[in-house]
Formats: C-alpha cells, sequence, structure tokens
C-alpha cells in the first residue's frame, strides 16, 4: 500500500487530539470584533471538537 497524503488545507485548519478526535478552531474571530462582547471574544479563542458527522472523513484528510 503507498503511503497516504495528508491534506494541507485540512492540516492547517484541524488537528488530532490524544484520543484521535478531531479538534478545530471558532470562526468569526478575526474582524468586527468591536461590536461583540468580551465573553463571546473570548469564547471564540477556545477550540471545539469537529462535528461527529465529518470525524471520519477529516481523520482521512490528516492521517499522522
Amino acid at each position: 500500500m503507498p503511503k497516504l497524503k495528508t491534506h494541507k488545507g485540512a492540516a492547517k485548519r484541524f488537528k488530532k487530539t490524544g484520543t484521535g478526535k478531531v479538534v478545530r478552531n471558532k470562526a468569526y474571530a478575526r474582524h468586527l470584533l468591536t461590536s461583540k462582547s468580551r465573553s463571546r471574544k473570548r469564547n471564540l479563542h477556545q477550540s471545539v471538537v469537529a462535528d461527529a458527522a465529518d470525524q471520519a472523513k477529516l481523520r482521512e484528510m490528516i492521517p499522522y
């Protein structure tokens, strides 16, 4: 079997946890921040587990 290639676009956006789940960063934290509350902006810093429906496809894209 040939080695699997990492999808570089996905590798920049997602990472794997120790248990193999895929986590992502939240959107809407780049600009237009003055209209957002402090707590909302702070919440946007945190990473979250990617949706369960996408986990299998994301694991294929970042195999290593």
